[in-house]
């Protein structure tokens, strides 16, 4: 058995069809872990859904923040951007079925015996693993019990630093920011969720989330996507697997279950790398 993980698809489905078949992929036998951004952007969100939901247990995926912001379309509480491709989706026969089983993913994945966990985005330096999972179920329960209204004060970047004394809908709110959207934090650890760039053009002081000296979760192995202008980044305690498909760059796999170099599919690029993207929950 292998067990894969690939970066954001962002609607790229036949990229990822194609990844699976140079894989080898068997779903009898191996299993797949996606970093999440199932959709968007790309041509094929709706395949991508079909496709990955159909694995069932042979994948694994945590939400990301273009799969919480199709959620939160779909619920009619926030209206889409320009840049989005979801209308096959919200169209679909199938429409309710998908959104289901997408709204019941995690936004934590760990496996303990496999010495991996996942997040989409990042950990803010305050949190240590079994935080982010206990306050991403904190999020998922939010989800099931009052949809509209957890999308309905889901959208904003404060608050923008940790406490434990959070409660509400700004402890939920700087979860799904920090699992979903984060990049680099400030020297005094806040989350500096505007920032899109590579590391090399952070603001003065700022760091990668996973560069943070003493961050709790340095003692977690973790892959995570989101971060499309850092690319492929296999150091530091984690490993970075966005490497920008939609964009034209590729569609990264990476073996978490054995020591072996990443297979990386060149993509034609369904968006112009150049195209400014839209402020939104990027």
């Amino acid at each position: 058995m292998a067990v894969y993980a690939v970066g954001d698809l962002q609607g790229c489905a036949e990229e990822l069809e194609t990844l699976l078949e140079r894989l080898s992929f068997d779903p009898a036998r191996d299993r797949l872990w996606l970093t999440g951004d199932l959709v968007n952007r790309g041509p094929g969100s709706l395949q991508a859904l079909r496709r990955v939901r159909a694995l069932g247990d042979a994948a694994v995926t945590v939400l990301g923040n273009h799969d919480v912001h199709l959620l939160a379309v779909a619920a009619d509480v926030h209206r889409q951007r320009r840049s989005d491709t979801l209308e096959e989706i919200l169209a679909a026969p199938d429409r309710e079925e998908l959104l289901g089983w997408l709204a019941g993913l995690p936004l934590v994945h760990e496996d303990r015996q496999l010495g991996w966990s996942m997040v989409h985005a990042g950990l803010p330096p305050e949190w240590d693993i079994a935080t982010a999972r206990a306050c991403a179920a904190e999020v998922s329960a939010a989800l099931r019990a009052d949809a509209r209204g957890f999308f309905a004060a889901m959208y904003g970047d404060e608050p923008d630093r940790w406490s434990p004394a959070l409660t509400g809908a700004d402890r939920l709110r700087f979860t799904v920011n920090s699992l979903t959207r984060l990049r680099i934090v400030a020297p005094d650890g806040r989350l500096l969720l505007k920032f899109k760039g590579p590391l090399e053009g952070a603001p003065a002081g700022a760091r990668a989330w996973f560069q943070v000296p003493g961050r709790r979760s340095a003692g977690t192995r973790i892959v995570f996507g989101h971060w499309s202008a850092l690319g492929f980044h296999d150091g530091d305690g984690v490993l970075a697997i966005d490497t920008g498909c939609v964009w034209g760059g590729a569609l990264t796999a990476v073996r978490l279950d054995a020591a072996a170099p990443p297979v990386q599919l060149a993509c034609r690029g369904a968006r112009d790398i150049g195209a400014p993207e839209d402020a939104g929950r990027d």
